[in-house]
């Protein structure tokens, strides 16, 4: 089966993407669509179409999968289910509060387009999401923590640079150690999100632009930054090239639970990622999760999923024999 994949989105993420397709010999990367003067832009493979997002209709018949590769902020809500109701989509959307709303819209324009569409795809949601859910069915008396970090959060670094006057930004999430290894000892405790983790923000602002303002404006910001402790650092663009050139994460996701007629032994499961680089990592499981899409789209499922709705066996190039025999 040969996948013919779009990129709508050429920044990190969608470098990522690229790079992933290359690892995959089951697909074929068709296009990429740029908001940018397409001519201005030079990607890494060789042959391959860069057109304007404006033209991305014309290539409704020559895609199996269009990958999203936008932000969650402002470009995925209108993306998402505008291309869905035209191509087969994959999307990143990682506004967990916002997932509900993300999938009746994404859903709608699929079940339109009679296409299927994958949304909120990656490590966390995604990876992480997994891991919770079969975490809490095998322990049902027992709490899921979710730590992230230290790394770089792409969505919340975008967020950031979203706001008026602000040139480029990196921010960081910070787990509380405190909290890790009192979740890790089994011992449950009750932790708000504020307890649980540090956010830590790196800005290049515009000359003259009003850094109280931004500040304010980060701190305040509702689903990234308002629940947090949040420390802010005024830097220059030549320092955040210096120091914070990397796109590292990573993070565990543990629960703790009991067992026994009364309760009296004690488990923790613990899944944890190490990233060199948050959005190659976040592209490879993007790319997996194109090969179910185009999978489900060509057993005629319509509407829109999520990674809870797909078989593990879709996600991977071999037989199921070869994963009976290799992986079972």
């Amino acid at each position: 089966m040969n996948i013919r994949i779009g990129i709508f989105g050429y920044g990190n993420l969608g470098k990522g993407i690229e790079n992933a397709i290359r690892q995959n010999p089951d697909m074929t990367l068709v296009a990429v669509f740029t908001r940018r003067d397409p001519k201005s832009l030079t990607i890494a493979t060789e042959g391959v179409t860069v057109a304007s997002a404006d033209d991305v209709l014309a290539y409704k018949d020559k895609i199996d999968v269009m990958i999203l590769c936008g932000g969650s902020a402002t470009d995925l809500p209108v993306q998402t289910p505008m291309l869905a109701e035209h191509f087969s989509v994959i999307d990143s959307f990682d506004t967990h509060a916002k997932i509900p709303q993300h999938f009746a819209a994404v859903n709608e324009a699929a079940q339109k387009g009679k296409n299927t569409a994958m949304i909120s795809v990656g490590w966390d949601p995604g990876m992480f999401s997994l891991n919770r859910m079969l975490s809490s069915a095998i322990l049902p008396d027992g709490a899921d923590y979710t730590f992230w970090g230290k790394g770089v959060s792409q969505g919340h670094s975008d967020a950031i640079r979203r706001i008026q006057g602000v040139v480029d930004a990196k921010q960081y999430t910070i787990p509380i150690e405190d909290a890790l290894e009192a979740v890790r000892s089994g011992k449950a405790p009750a932790l708000t999100t504020r307890e649980k983790h540090l956010r830590e923000c790196f800005v290049v602002a515009e000359d003259g632009a009003d850094t109280a303002r931004i500040e304010k404006e980060i701190k305040e910001m509702p689903n990234y930054f308002a629940d947090y402790d949040t420390v802010v650092h005024f830097i220059t663009l030549d320092e955040l090239r210096r120091d914070h050139s990397g796109i590292p994460h990573g993070g565990f996701v543990i629960r703790s639970g009991k067992t026994g007629k009364d309760l009296e032994n004690t488990h923790v499961i613990e899944y944890s990622l190490k990233l060199d680089s948050n959005p190659e990592f976040t592209a490879s499981v993007i790319v997996a999760y194109a090969r179910a899409t185009a999978r489900m789209h060509r057993e005629g499922k319509v509407g829109c999923f999520t990674v809870f709705d797909i078989p593990p066996a879709y996600l991977s190039p071999k037989t199921s024999e070869e994963l009976m025999a290799k992986l079972l």
